[in-house]
């Protein structure tokens, strides 16, 4: 059997990236390496994974893309379901998150929003789909 285990973002500052999800979502820490480079929050089924742009550097010889505010978001996102869109993004958006675009009901009911996080991490914030 496989499964899903973690995503991996990279980013300039593991701490300071684990504190914007322990804020802005209240994700629980599960740990931080003695030397800042990586470290886990437990998210409920899945884990949010942080690793340093030095030892990602490290382990990706031939480098790789590093996500910024400045350039456009990768073709990926973070899904993070809520009943209170509204209320999550504003949250997130005070602690550091930028705005990309309002919540929306959908046609098939769901409510969705967009947010980036500090380090340019596009975040999708939406109501469960009902089944």
């Amino acid at each position: 059997m496989v499964k899903f285990g973690y995503t991996i973002l990279y980013v300039e500052d593991v701490e300071k990236s684990i504190e914007f999800y322990e804020n802005a979502f209240e994700f629980k820490r599960k740990f931080i390496s003695p030397d800042n480079d990586y470290g886990e929050l437990n998210t409920g089924e899945t884990t949010i994974s942080f690793a340093s742009k030095k030892l990602a550097s490290q382990n990706l010889e031939d480098g790789f893309l590093e996500s910024s505010l400045e350039d456009k978001p990768f073709a990926i996102e973070l899904g993070f379901i809520t009943e209170d869109v509204g209320h999550l993004v504003q949250k997130a958006t005070s602690f550091g998150a930028v705005l990309v675009s309002e919540p929306k009901k959908k046609p098939w009911g769901q409510v969705v929003a967009y947010v980036r996080d500090p380090e340019g991490f596009l975040l999708e914030i939406c109501t469960p789909i009902e089944q």
